[in-house]
């Protein structure tokens, strides 16, 4: 259950990430931040953070930092994705090659705090 609040809160930063740069480009657009649908995303953003640093420091408070915090690093791989399908972004090859790496520095990471200390 904890390692499943860790999963969601990586996967959730990315998703900021998102609304944060969906609105930068109204704010681009519209040439204000007072422009209604540029303060929709602005609010959505900062509070959507504000849920995942909850849903944070809760899991803090029943596991060790050390643990937990290599799923953040899923923001590297999910944003990327995200860009790619919601903002028709394009990466080369060796970028996702990156992204797999990362991948399995998650894994080997909490694959290796699992396992006891000499």
């Amino acid at each position: 259950m904890i390692y499943l609040g860790a999963i969601l809160c990586g996967i959730g930063l990315a998703f900021g990430q998102l609304l944060f740069k969906l609105c930068a480009n109204s704010y681009r657009d519209a040439g204000t931040v007072f422009e209604g649908h540029v303060l929709i995303y602005f609010m959505s953003s900062v509070t959507f953070y504000g849920f995942i640093t909850l849903l944070w420091i809760w899991l803090l408070s029943r596991a060790d930092l050390g643990r937990l915090y290599p799923f953040m690093a899923l923001a590297f791989a999910v944003v990327p994705i995200q860009s790619y399908f919601f903002l028709g972004e394009t990466f080369s090859v060796r970028y996702f090659i990156g992204i797999a790496l990362i991948m399995i520095g998650i894994t080997l990471t909490v694959w290796q705090a699992d396992t006891p200390h000499d």
